[in-house]
């Protein structure tokens, strides 16, 4: 299946470059290009993306307010934030909005086509700085909660030590590549692992996985 993407940045020059960039692999094509946020939500509604590159400051619109109808209007398009900009409300804001990745602008060409093709699964992914800002904040969120907080629920099916080992390297931001690398397992048991954490816990792609674990102080 090829991957229909949206480039959205207000530099012409930058998507000039991303669209050669992508050319490269045969699974991904460029449907259209967007200047700002209203380009982008006409754009989606005329070429129906699968996945949306979404940068944040932005002319007329800015990207998280477009993030934020575009997942209305059309949630089957995945939007990834590509973006300069690593401070927490940004990354909070866009994630929020209903991005499924978010990633700096000096990402590696192979980690952005990986995360790409995550978000055409409906996976998430997240730059490991990224991740552990993410990570760092539902820890300080969980610190804050009153003693009258309701404890969080525990897991009818208890994680295994290799589903536990997976769900640390998953909190880093790690890809599946790189976490069957660390693990000397293949890459096709790392899926399968992933797919039984997340039926575990009781959520739909990686970041929530990781979310969802430090509620119930898996990853201390």
């Amino acid at each position: 299946m090829t991957i229909r993407i949206l480039l959205v940045d207000d530099q012409a020059l930058f998507r000039e470059g991303l669209r050669t960039l992508l050319s490269v692999w045969d699974d991904l094509e460029v449907v259209a290009e967007a200047g700002n946020g209203e380009e982008a939500i006409t754009a989606v509604f005329h070429h129906h993306p699968n996945v949306i590159l979404m940068d944040l400051r932005m002319p007329i619109l800015d990207g998280v307010a477009a993030t934020r109808r575009i997942k209305q209007t059309h949630p089957a398009s995945q939007i990834i934030v590509l973006t300069t900009f690593d401070d927490d409300d940004n990354i909070f804001d866009g994630l929020r909005a209903g991005a499924i990745g978010y990633l700096l602008k000096d990402v590696s060409s192979q980690k952005l086509v990986e995360a790409i093709r995550a978000a055409a699964r409906g996976e998430s992914f997240l730059q490991p700085s990224i991740a552990t800002k993410v990570v760092a904040e539902l820890s300080r969120l969980t610190e804050a909660q009153t003693p009258h907080s309701p404890k969080p629920t525990e897991l009818t099916e208890p994680l295994s030590d290799r589903e536990l080992e997976i769900l640390h390297l998953v909190a880093t931001g790690a890809s599946n590549k790189e976490i069957a690398a660390q693990l000397y397992i293949a890459e096709g048991t790392v899926k399968n692992h992933l797919t039984n954490i997340l039926g575990k816990l009781g959520v739909r792609d990686r970041t929530q996985a990781a979310l969802k674990a430090h509620e119930l102080g898996l990853l201390s």
